[in-house]
């Protein structure tokens, strides 16, 4: 167990610095603008390029990996949605955004870094796999479910070139699109170019996790939502595990596909939900809460998870 603290000390450790420079500071949210721009644009696509681009291409074409993974995450993102709707009576656009709070996991700024310390390169090919192809999901399907809640009153064609231009051009995709191509074409950069993808790839996790702290310090609790308490055992604990029955239904991977799934999925929820509720005004105050209040949640449950797999509890396949 002291070695798995010692592995996520860093991590959490870096949000902490981030979290406790803003509250120190107290620099504007804008300020934040142009590292934000740096980690999305130039430091994680630098990453999943560099995963993507050295690894051999019939280990990209997984599709049942890639279908099972977000199947399991839709899964609960329909149980969170329909708990809201039905059984608390909220409207469909605040159970949308409690849904991606409970299914939404901070796998682009935690997750890479997280997964290929605790597992080795072996990690890299499925976590870049779920980190492109989860978000794309998610492109869709936010701008999706707010048109029909009636949160977006553009017209149906424009809010369908909007969602298309968001996952066909979003940096995360582009870039791993890219490195689909070199990995396929078994091209080799130019050296110079390999050093800059070292350098930025090196930068993407510290920074990722500096700004998630002081987003997470930006935006402070006024008031703990009730729903909180079960989605947080949806995003920290279910999802994990509903992860972990899906793929070893699906098909037969390699452990460390396994572990590294089960890994990115028990991460806290993305900030990215507080941006999805910011632009369509639903839910605002209540999402900002609940990133906050599954982070802090996290430090304790991630060192379980990870505990679990490094133990030989949780056997690679539940169906050999």
């Amino acid at each position: 167990m002291a070695d798995i603290i010692a592995l996520l000390l860093p991590f959490f450790g870096l949000i902490l610095i981030g979290y406790v420079a803003a509250r120190v500071t107290r620099q504007p949210a804008e300020a934040l603008g142009w590292m934000n721009t740096f980690i999305i644009y130039a430091a994680l696509p630098a990453l999943f390029f560099k995963l993507v681009s050295r690894t051999p291409i019939e280990q990209l074409t997984r599709v049942d990996f890639i279908l099972g993974e977000i199947a399991a995450t839709y899964l609960v993102f329909t149980i969170v949605f329909l708990i809201g709707y039905l059984g608390r009576r909220s409207s469909s656009a605040d159970s949308t955004i409690q849904a991606f709070a409970g299914a939404y996991g901070n796998i682009g700024y935690m997750g890479p870094g997280l997964a290929l310390l605790a597992f080795g390169e072996a990690a890299a090919v499925p976590v870049a796999l779920i980190v492109c192809f989860e978000n794309a999901t998610h492109f869709v399907v936010a701008p999706a479910m707010m048109a029909i809640a009636g949160g977006d009153r553009r017209p149906t064609g424009q809010v369908v070139r909007d969602i298309a231009e968001k996952v066909v051009m979003h940096p995360f995709i582009l870039s791993t699109a890219l490195g689909f191509a070199v990995a396929a074409l078994k091209l080799q950069p130019p050296g110079s170019i390999s050093r800059l993808l070292d350098y930025l790839s090196q930068a993407a996790a510290p920074c990722a996790l500096f700004a998630m702290g002081v987003t997470l310090a930006l935006r402070p609790v006024r008031r703990i939502p009730a729903e909180v308490g079960y989605i947080t055992v949806f995003k920290l604990i279910l999802l994990p595990l509903t992860t972990y029955l899906v793929l070893s239904l699906v098909g037969s991977f390699e452990p460390v596909w396994i572990y590294s799934s089960v890994l990115l999925s028990a991460l806290p929820t993305a900030t990215n939900v507080f941006v999805i509720s910011q632009q369509y005004g639903v839910w605002q105050e209540r999402a900002s809460a609940s990133i906050l209040i599954i982070t802090i949640a996290s430090v304790f449950t991630l060192p379980l998870v990870l505990f679990v797999i490094q133990s030989g509890l949780l056997p690679p396949d539940l169906l050999p």
